[in-house]
């Protein structure tokens, strides 16, 4: 059994351990909560533009988004993979990055690249891919101006034939404990699937459907890119702290199981000197 300095020092230890992870955990509850109103107030705007674009674009040519529709044989492929700039958040980034790395083997043959936004992302794929660029300061100030330029950059990339098909893959986030890994087709524009016909009312557009569905797509796609992030930033918070939440629990525990060895501990070492005495008072009379 360890001496009583050694248990004294390990309850010590996970004492200051227990203490980090708590006030990391609010520190994440904290700064979930401004994260997930701003998820909660985007995705009505998103998805109603994004329902818009296809209703107006469903009733016009194949042809008529232009370079953004444009289906190219795929041989060049770019991931976005988005991640978070720090870890303590359990499975949170390790997920984003099996799920880029098992889309990166179905493109086997092919040319993939990456782009990283967030540094565990940027960290792990440089070693054994080719990045192309890491976004990771995006999160210090996190605005749709600044995302918007990065969706510009993707934009420039697809339209000038760099890539043939670009995908993005994030972390949705569902509530405080659940993340869903999500996989995108952010280019080319996938078609509409739908059974019911397209329709637009009795509208009268000014200027023609097709101007509109052109100033539409590029607002779109930054839109996309900003819902991702912005999922990804709420799920990072949420999975941090359920992370903190379980490691101060699982701290607490051991706390409590070196207590109760620390006083088992001194209860022996107290038998242990009362045995002595009254060993050596018998040996005295004797």
């Amino acid at each position: 059994m360890a001496n009583l300095k050694e248990i004294r020092n390990r309850i010590s230890s996970v004492s200051s351990t227990m203490q980090i992870t708590s006030a990391m955990k609010m520190v994440s509850a904290a700064k979930l909560k401004k994260a997930q109103d701003a998820i909660t107030a985007m995705r009505p705007y998103a998805e109603k533009l994004t329902e818009l674009l296809q209703n107006v674009s469903a009733t016009l040519d194949g042809d008529a988004g232009g370079e953004f529709t444009a289906q190219r044989e795929v041989n060049k492929v770019l991931i976005v993979v988005i991640t978070s700039n720090r870890g303590l958040a359990g499975a949170f980034n390790s997920n984003v990055i099996k799920q880029a790395t098992i889309l990166a083997d179905t493109y086997a043959g092919k040319q993939v690249d990456f782009l990283a936004i967030g540094k565990k992302g940027n960290d792990f794929f440089r070693k054994a891919s080719n990045v192309i660029d890491n976004k990771s300061d995006v999160f210090d100030n996190l605005t749709f101006e600044n995302v918007a330029a990065i969706a510009d950059v993707l934009t420039e990339k697809f339209v000038a034939g760099e890539y043939d098909k670009i995908e993005l893959v994030y972390n949705q986030f569902k509530n405080a404990a659940t993340q869903i890994v999500q996989t995108e087709q952010f280019l080319p524009l996938a078609p509409v699937q739908s059974d019911v016909p397209a329709s637009t009312g009795d509208y009268i557009f000014e200027p023609s459907k097709e101007e509109i569905v052109l100033t539409l797509i590029p607002k779109s796609l930054k839109t996309q890119l900003y819902k991702a992030i912005r999922d990804s930033f709420a799920s990072e918070h949420g999975a941090r702290m359920t992370a903190m939440h379980k490691a101060t629990d699982n701290a607490t525990e051991l706390r409590n199981q070196l207590k109760l060895t620390y006083n088992k501990a001194r209860q022996a070492a107290i038998t242990n000197e009362i045995l002595e005495i009254v060993g050596g008072a018998e040996a005295l009379k004797g």
